[in-house]
Formats: structure tokens, sequence, C-alpha cells
């Protein structure tokens, strides 16, 4: 299955089931992948700033789009930390990009974690959007495992125009996300 399949799916295959089972009456009504947003937060990047563009290359090679650095918002003193300073980065994928990452995460880096059992039913925020976070990047293929210094963790934001959980889950469950029971 290719990005394009998983498009196609989408239209030709989830949108009419979702519309019979839940009762939609437009096909502008059932709940779509909006966009997908990678976060890598690194806090010990406030006494080496070079792991920050460590991040940033690696993040360019897992998505193909180039991140942009967070800043902190405010300064806290107990963790040496000032406002603006960087200490993350981040990426946000749409459209055919989306969909490629997806299928990606889906087939490809999912099944390479270790003792995978299926993701967790219960990271949904309420509004229709579910995080889920990985403990080493290295779970991706184009991350070469030689030239990793750290192994950095990161979130990844599946945002729809889901209104509930419910929808959300049943949505991702038919794209092929592979929640545990």
């Amino acid at each position: 299955m290719s990005v394009v399949v998983l498009k196609e799916k989408y239209n030709n295959e989830i949108v009419p089931q979702m519309m019979k089972e839940s009762g939609y009456k437009n096909r502008l009504a059932v709940p779509s992948l909006k966009k997908i947003v990678l976060n890598i937060g690194l806090g010990e990047a406030s006494g080496n700033p070079k792991l920050i563009d460590i991040a940033m290359q690696e993040l360019g090679q897992i998505t193909g789009r180039r991140g942009v650095k967070t800043k902190a918002k405010k300064s806290i003193a107990n963790f040496k930390l000032r406002a603006g300073q960087s200490i993350g980065c981040m990426v946000t994928l749409r459209g055919r990009a989306m969909y490629e990452f997806l299928y990606r995460l889906i087939s490809v880096s999912l099944p390479r974690v270790r003792d995978f059992r299926g993701l967790s039913p219960k990271s949904f925020d309420g509004y229709g959007n579910y995080t889920l976070g990985i403990k080493e990047q290295i779970i991706f293929p184009e991350i070469n495992y030689d030239k990793v210094e750290k192994a950095t963790g990161m979130n990844i934001t599946l945002t729809t125009t889901a209104k509930t959980d419910e929808e959300s889950r049943q949505l991702l469950k038919l794209l092929g996300m592979p929640f545990r029971a």
C-alpha cells in the first residue's frame, strides 16, 4: 500500500463506511486527517546548543521537511532557562507529505519498536486529536544508527477534524493505526 493508495482508501472506503455507520449525510462532514506535528523537546539544549541542530537534521531526514526551532516562553531559573532560548524543534506536515509520513509510520517504523503491543487508545485529548510518544528516533529507517550521538524521543500529534475522541479513534483505526485492544 503506497501513499496514494492510503489517500484513495480514505476517499473510496473509509468515507462511505463512516457515512453509513455514523449517519453523516455529507462527505465533507466525515472526519479527516488535518495535519501531523512532530515535536522534539530538548531541555538539555540550554547547556549544549549543538543538540538542537542535530535534532533538526534528524527531523529533516525523517520527514523530508526543514524543522523550526521552538523557543522558551518564560525564564525558569531552576532549569537555567531564559525566555527566547531554543529548547526544541518541530515540523508540521500536511497533504501528501502527511499521508506519506503516516504510511511509513504505520507500516515501517512502529513495527520496529521493541516489544510493540499496539498504541494506547487513551492518548486522545478530548477534541479528536491523538498524540503518541516515541522514546528513540532510531525506529525510523532514515536515521543511521551509527551516527546517532544521543537517543532523543519525540511526540507525534495527529490532528483530525473529528469533534469527539470516538470519531477520531474510528478514523485512525480505519486508516490502519495499530491500537491495543
